[in-house]
């Protein structure tokens, strides 16, 4: 009797499993009604340019004929290809690498410093430039001209203060008037002089504005005469503000070119040396007799230092590069602190107390324990240096910008700068998308891993 109650009353089992199937549908259709919109933008930004991609890079420019896998090797034929292939490789090997190791030691260094947090804002404030206006910057900031580029006007005045510069980069000798230009850039006195001759040498292209401080008039200097045995003359600016004057004559109001090296060379030596005075006169004295030239070394002429061609061909990538570090590196050192935050201090402690310094705690210690830490940086920071474009886009000025190129930006320029043939740049794109692809699976493995 109770065994048919319960049987009566119990609801078949069948229903039981319909109805759990009817609410499993319900919540899978109204998790995929949540899904949908995600979904839907994937597929249209993401997977159908993919697919587009991929199935465009096996026809011609017009995309109206089907070359198959011609694109794919011209691509490797291509010399502009190939040197975008190689920044590409350059890319991913060096910035990531020095962009982990210096995170690395600034999260060590900084929890040195009092002021720490004030310190890792200052760091990771390029973070928040964009990198359109980070370009800007360092264009402007690697410009060639010392006037403008503050990194080579910071080369121009170092070097300045070791090695000085010319006082007369533009001073030239007139034709005719007793100077003959040599190859090394210097002048000599055309005719031989001896002890208790004077000489007169004028030279031409100095602004009167530019003139050093304190020059003098010549005129008085050169009506002086030499004394026995000494030979004496006076350099001068060839040229009355105003007009009026004489070729070859120092005038009344023609100034002298103070602070010019002047030589005394016989056979070939020089046997004398000394520095004109704020008339420009010059003299030697303790000459023996016998014929001289007057000479007015090259240095007195040299162009001055230009610095370092920041975005000249050598130089351009390796320039860019430094502009990368400077947006990226704060954001390597947050991520790294982060991690360096969670370490066991205890195994510090321990280390420290076994008498180890802190070079052997970094290396042995901190390093290890870091590291699915800095796999983790190092690999997003290769995916991300893999798809740089604006900075070199930016940065690399046109005469160079095949120089700097890389897969990103030499994709664009041949489907849309000037190329046109979005071809042979979906096979570019394919290939970008398969080097991506590796570091992008390793990044989420690793993921996976972590949560498990």
């Amino acid at each position: 009797m109770t065994a048919t109650l319960v049987k009566e009353t119990s609801p078949p089992v069948t229903a039981q499993v319909e109805r759990a199937r009817r609410a499993r549908r319900r919540a899978w259709i109204v998790g995929l009604l949540f899904v949908f919109p995600a979904l839907l933008l994937l597929g249209a930004l993401v997977v159908y340019p993919v697919l587009f991609s991929i199935g465009r890079s096996f026809f011609d420019a017009s995309g109206s004929r089907f070359v198959g896998g011609d694109n794919y090797t011209e691509m490797f034929r291509d010399p502009a290809t190939l040197t975008a292939v190689r920044n590409t490789a350059i890319w991913v090997v060096v910035a990531p690498t020095l962009l982990t190791g210096l995170g690395l030691i600034l999260a060590v260094l900084v929890e040195k410093v009092r002021w720490a947090t004030a310190f890792k804002l200052l760091l990771f404030m390029p973070m928040a430039v964009s990198f359109l206006a980070a370009g800007i910057i360092f264009r402007l900031a690697y410009d060639d001209d010392p006037d403008k580029g503050v990194l080579n006007a910071a080369v121009v005045g170092a070097h300045d203060v070791f090695k000085g510069t010319s006082e007369y980069p533009t001073a030239r000798a007139r034709d005719g008037q007793g100077l003959t230009a040599e190859p090394d850039g210097s002048y000599r006195t055309s005719a031989g002089v001896s002890p208790g001759d004077s000489v007169n040498l004028g030279l031409v292209g100095v602004a009167p504005k530019d003139l050093p401080g304190g020059a003098e008039p010549a005129y008085a200097a050169a009506n002086r005469r030499a004394s026995a045995g000494e030979l004496r003359g006076v350099v001068y600016l060839d040229f009355t503000l105003g007009g009026g004057g004489k070729q070859g004559v120092v005038d009344p109001k023609e100034s002298g070119l103070p602070e010019m090296k002047v030589e005394a060379v016989r056979d070939g030596k020089t046997v004398a040396s000394t520095s004109t005075a704020s008339d420009g006169s010059f003299r030697f004295t303790g000459l023996n007799s016998g014929s001289y030239t007057v000479q007015l070394p090259g240095s007195n002429f040299a162009q001055p230092y230009q610095g370092v061609s920041w975005l000249g061909p050598t130089l351009v990538t390796p320039a860019i590069i430094g502009a990368y570090l400077w947006i990226w590196t704060g954001f390597a050192m947050v991520l790294i602190g982060a991690g360096l935050a969670a370490l066991p201090r205890d195994a510090l402690e321990a280390a420290r107390m076994d008498g180890a310094n802190e070079w052997q705690i970094f290396r042995l210690i901190t390093v290890p324990l870091l590291a699915p830490v800095l796999t983790v940086v190092f690999v997003t920071l290769v995916i991300n240096v893999m798809k740089v474009f604006d900075l070199v886009y930016i940065i690399a000025p046109g005469p160079v910008a095949q120089d700097a190129a890389v897969l990103a930006t030499q994709m664009w320029l041949v489907s849309f700068g000037g190329g046109n043939n979005q071809g042979l740049g979906s096979a570019l794109g394919v290939l970008l998308l398969l080097l991506v692809i590796p570091a992008m699976a390793f990044n989420v493995r690793r993921f996976r891993r972590s949560q498990g």
